[in-house]
């Protein structure tokens, strides 16, 4: 008898201790999957006094009504957009360094109060290079366009493709993935646009042409900067394009 409830103890806590794994693998799986797709966010408030800057420059001076707003990382604190497009209303609005998630972060301070009819946005770059997934980098880009549009349903958004050079060319596959799946559900979306302003940077070896880039490799130059003000003219005026309207039948 005793050995026959010792053998139904033992299978019993084998039973359990058997779910209990199962129940482990699984959670292990499901974080496994949440976490799968590169590291957690950088910390935003490393770009505290910056974001901080823009806020007084905005108490101290008139913003354009109206304006067209580029947001993003280095590639866009670098651009002299005002001297790029001296006909529209600018607003430039880039901190080298920066995530997609940063630029989230800090919409509510330099996204949202401008209610730019449109917005050019370039980000991804860092967060490739900081480990971050092709899928996670579509990811987060949608969650900044969801973000906008929800107090701005009409804005249209511009999506600057992630740009390749020299210093970070071991990562071009990743950041070309990314760039496809933007385009892509950029092309579902009337109100979103992909610029295209990689292409034009490459040589005719298919690689990234020095000409464009500073000594660093990594930032553009005023050449850059031209061809990339030439190359985003055509989507820029089609994002600010009026909405056709439609007529009724009678």
């Amino acid at each position: 008898m005793r050995e026959l409830i010792d053998d139904t103890t033992w299978k019993g806590n084998a039973v359990r201790h058997k779910q209990r794994i199962l129940w482990v693998l699984m959670v292990t799986a499901t974080l496994c999957r949440a976490q799968g797709d590169g590291p957690a966010d950088p910390d935003p408030n490393r770009f505290a006094k910056e974001i901080e800057s823009f806020t007084v420059w905005d108490r101290k001076n008139a913003v354009p009504d109206q304006p067209v707003l580029f947001v993003g990382s280095s590639s866009i604190r670098m651009w002299k957009t005002h001297e790029s497009f001296p006909d529209l209303p600018v607003i430039n609005r880039g901190f080298g360094g920066s995530h997609i998630s940063d630029v989230i972060h800090f919409a509510p301070r330099i996204v949202l109060p401008y209610k730019a009819p449109a917005i050019v946005f370039y980000a991804g770059d860092n967060d490739v290079a900081g480990g971050k997934s092709a899928e996670r980098v579509a990811r987060d880009y949608r969650r900044f366009v969801r973000l906008v549009h929800a107090e701005r349903p009409d804005t249209r958004i511009v999506f600057i493709t992630i740009k390749p050079s020299g210093r970070r060319w071991s990562l071009w596959p990743e950041m070309e993935r990314a760039n496809a799946l933007i385009a892509d559900d950029s092309a579902k979306d009337p109100r979103l646009f992909s610029a295209d302003l990689a292409t034009c940077l490459l040589g005719s070896d298919g690689k990234p042409d020095a000409r464009f880039f500073l000594d660093d490799r990594l930032h553009l130059n005023a050449k850059g900067y031209a061809v990339w003000t030439r190359v985003l003219g055509p989507t820029l005026s089609k994002a600010l394009a009026p909405v056709p309207q439609k007529t009724s039948r009678r």
